[in-house]
């Protein structure tokens, strides 16, 4: 199911949230790798004194109460609530064509995640991010706030490499916007209590973020104009 992402085409940011512009199953995927992502935090939550803490701990107790059918709910959001650089075509970048695996982004970048199961939640969000990349660039843009540059970097790679790269690279993943911790508390109250109106408040506030840093993105992808 998890390659399952095609799409018809453009959406508006309310589009996205009722899915009405994908076809089926695309957001089912989206939902199962983000209660993957969900079960990583709550697991990471649980852990003291790593850097997730500024993030998770603050919340640690909605972490605990979150209950199935919550996390489900939660999961329930028209965008990858975990991010491994896909804004920053130079994360992606290989010197070489073909690619060679672990080129891409030299810079070290503090690991997020410390527990064990970091590695395989990071080998599906690679995996998936490249194969929207390769089939459906606006998905790509629209779900993982992946702008053109980055979608064309990583459709680059071939599978095996993909997947090496996640093996190599699980310290690029981390939650999206690990600094609004009131973005995350909202989200999991709203799961929490099953309220359709606060889930779709929680849902369109942090789509609208991520449309307001693709924008950007694709603003700082732009070549400059000469000066006269």
């Amino acid at each position: 199911m998890l390659l399952h992402c095609e799409t018809d085409g453009a959406a508006t940011d309310e589009g996205v949230l009722r899915g009405n512009w994908l076809r089926a199953g695309t957001l089912d995927t989206l939902t199962e790798l983000n209660e993957l992502c969900l079960a990583l935090l709550a697991e990471q939550a649980a852990v003291g004194g790593s850097a997730a803490s500024a993030l998770l701990l603050p919340i640690a107790e909605l972490w605990r109460d979150l209950d199935g059918a919550a996390r489900r709910r939660a999961a329930g959001c028209p965008y990858l609530l975990l991010d491994a650089g896909f804004a920053d075509p130079d994360r992606w970048r290989a010197p070489a064509a073909p690619p060679q695996v672990g080129d891409g982004g030299t810079a070290r970048y503090a690991c997020y995640f410390t527990v064990p199961a970091a590695v395989g939640v990071a080998r599906l969000v690679f995996i998936y991010a490249w194969h929207l990349a390769r089939s459906q660039a606006a998905a790509a843009r629209l779900l993982l706030g992946m702008p053109a540059p980055s979608a064309a970097l990583i459709s680059q790679y071939t599978l095996r490499q993909i997947q090496t790269l996640s093996e190599n690279h699980p310290e690029w993943l981390r939650p999206r916007w690990p600094a609004r911790v009131q973005v995350w508390r909202e989200l999991l109250l709203a799961a929490d209590s099953g309220d359709p109106a606060l889930l779709e408040r929680a849902r369109l506030r942090g789509l609208t973020l991520l449309a307001a840093e693709a924008r950007l993105a694709s603003t700082n992808a732009l070549p400059m104009s000469p000066r006269r």
